[in-house]
């Protein structure tokens, strides 16, 4: 500290200190740049030592090399030349805090390697190195240095040391400072990372968002959410009351209503299914879900955030199935989805650098067991799928394309399930592909894909297999047959008698329950591996595995007795029905099909021609 009790021109310099420092420290409060604050601490040094030139060095990230800070007094030529001097680890003083800078290994900072590198850069240019002083944190260690240089060797080591000691505090500040802005810069920076890759995720998953201030009543909309009804950001606005004129009138009640049971607490959260006008007048369906994240003190929903799907393609494949319609409606609810962002590294590995909650009903596992690596993956994906999985997922990188696939998973609690992943690909500058996309559970999609594929294989009038199916289940015995080395099979054809003249006696209503109770007959006669088809109006197959010519007649005059037996009685009148029957061998050397039913139709005709309800068989 200078004393004030000396000649004016002294108080004059101590009232130039306190105002210099003053405004290095209003610097320092207002975010200054470091290099601008740190070289006005160089100044004030100068300042107060006219004979002293300012040198301020920082230690870089690495911690082996100091780096020039400021020198505003130095001639370039000698800045450039002890910019990056080394720090040898050893000869650099790694001291605690609350440890001083000397150590074992050098007495104090000027019998160090740093000081013989520093004075001998400087004596190149015609100065000489006076001291150096540690700038020093509590809490970070060593920071750097500031030394000082005369253009006469130093004569008054102690008091120039005592001067660079005294501002070394407000490098310090200015320095930490500058650590904590920064650190606070990439946390930010990281918090906006996390934000932009949920957002990209929900992007890609079609999904819109909304938010709602419950006490206000405004609601805001994502872009996504908008464009599923055809508006642009600004065409829609943030009012509740507007966002019900929206909704479907037959609609309104039942959407109000469910929103106030979740806003009483009645449910763990909002699920609705509702039509909601579109910009052109059109209407969609929709599912929407959401929940309250926040109430006050009594209780009251403050703020509830959700999302919006547009499932109007689903409603449509409802309404085309009539009755699978709560099959549908069951399937949107069991569909929580999973947004998720997938990244595969250069070398191959992937992890997930993002997963919604909706993994842990879709894989039944937490988001963290996937934010390293996905081994996981393995042991959910069922073992015939995960091949097709990978080999999917490897193809998108290789050629960009979308990620579309449907495979099974196995999972503790939910068993066999479908799932149907969809997501798009993006080449990264460092070799990386990332995907953003989206998972949902298509089981109950999938059961009724089986169901239809089922009704075209099934003559809708009998019950009975129609003759496309039955033609199949010929294929198959056929070439059972043809592996089997002189099996063969029997295959009768059946065609009602006079079945125009009940049709027009009785009328097509009479008619259609007279096939129905030929059909069952048919059936109950049948053994567990013979296969039976409706391939005509009146005609029916038959397939008899492992059946000679005997056995099938016997079949056949059995149908005949049994049809005798139980005539069909409609409108309390007693409709007589016969049956002639052709049979024929389907043998190993049949090129196809066709030959022995070829056969079993010439038969059946000789039937026909015999007088009907007779059964012939062609032994050729």
């Amino acid at each position: 500290m200078l004393d004030t009790s000396h000649n004016n021109a002294d108080f004059g310099l101590y009232r130039r200190m306190l105002a210099e420092n003053n405004l290095i420290l209003t610097n320092i409060a207002q975010g200054a740049p470091l290099a601008q604050t740190l070289a006005d601490i160089a100044t004030s040094i100068e300042i107060q030592n006219p004979e002293i030139w300012a040198v301020i060095f920082l230690l870089d990230e690495s911690g082996k090399h100091l780096r020039l800070a400021a020198a505003p007094s130095l001639h370039p030529d000698c800045s450039c030349a002890i910019d990056g001097i080394g720090v040898e680890t050893g000869t650099w003083p790694q001291c605690a805090a609350s440890d001083t800078l000397v150590d074992t290994a050098t007495e104090d900072l000027e019998a160090s390697q740093f000081w013989r590198r520093f004075s001998g850069v400087v004596q190149e240019h015609g100065l000489y190195a006076c001291v150096a002083v540690p700038i020093r944190s509590m809490h970070k260690g060593i920071l750097g240095i500031v030394a000082a240089c005369l253009q006469q060797p130093d004569r008054g080591g102690d008091k120039h040391r005592q001067a660079l000691a005294d501002v070394t505090a407000l490098a310090t500040i200015a320095i930490e400072r500058h650590i904590d802005q920064t650190e606070i810069r990439r946390a930010e920076n990281a918090a906006l990372e996390r934000e932009t890759r949920i957002a990209l995720a929900i992007e890609g998953s079609g999904t819109g968002v909304w938010d709602r201030n419950v006490a206000t009543g405004e609601i805001h909309y994502s872009t996504g959410w908008k464009a599923i009804l055809g508006y642009t950001d600004s065409e829609i606005g943030n009012r509740i009351e507007e966002s019900y004129t929206r909704v479907h009138p037959d609609d309104l009640a039942y959407v109000k209503a469910t929103i106030q049971a979740h806003f009483d607490r009645k449910t763990d959260s909002y699920s609705v299914e509702h039509r909601i006008r579109c910009k052109d007048g059109s209407y969609k369906w929709i599912s929407s879900r959401g929940k309250v994240v926040s109430r006050d003190a009594e209780g009251n929903p403050l703020r509830m955030i959700g999302t919006t799907t547009d499932i109007t393609a689903m409603r449509a494949l409802s309404e085309r199935l009539q009755q699978s319609v709560d099959l549908i409606t069951s399937l949107t609810n069991e569909v929580p989805g999973l947004v998720f962002q997938y990244c595969q590294m250069p070398d191959g590995a992937a992890f997930f650098s993002y997963a919604s909650e909706g993994i842990r009903d879709i894989y039944e596992i937490a988001p963290e067991q996937v934010a390293t690596d996905v081994s996981v993956m393995r042991e959910i994906i069922h073992p015939d799928d995960y091949q097709n999985y990978s080999a999917s997922i490897a193809a998108s990188a290789a050629s960009l394309m979308p990620w579309h696939l449907e495979y099974r998973v196995i999972l503790p609690t939910q068993g066999l399930r479908w799932r149907q992943g969809d997501a798009r690909p993006r080449r990264l500058p460092d070799g990386r592909t990332l995907w953003h996309g989206f998972i949902s559970d298509v089981t109950e999609r999938k059961r009724i894909e089986t169901e239809l594929q089922e009704f075209a294989t099934i003559d809708f009038l009998t019950q009975l297999p129609n003759r496309r199916c039955f033609m199949a289940r010929m294929e198959e015995e056929l070439a059972r047959i043809q592996r089997s080395n002189g099996m063969s099979a029997a295959v009768l054809m059946c065609d009602l008698d006079y079945f125009k003249a009940i049709n027009d006696g009785y009328g097509h209503a009479i008619g259609d329950q007279v096939l129905k109770h030929f059909a069952t007959i048919l059936r109950e006669a049948l053994r567990k591996n013979d296969t039976v088809g409706r391939v005509g109006g009146e005609e029916f197959a038959v397939i008899l595995a492992d059946t000679g010519f005997a056995e099938a007649a016997l079949f056949a005059r059995r149908v005949q007795k049994q049809i005798a037996d139980a005539p069909f009685v409609g409108g309390g009148e007693i409709i007589p029905v016969t049956v002639s029957i052709g049979i024929s061998a389907m043998k190993p050397s049949d090129a196809n099909v066709a030959a022995s039913l070829s056969r079993s139709d010439t038969a059946l005709y000789r039937a026909k021609g015999s007088g009907r309800n007779c059964v012939e068989i062609a032994f050729d």
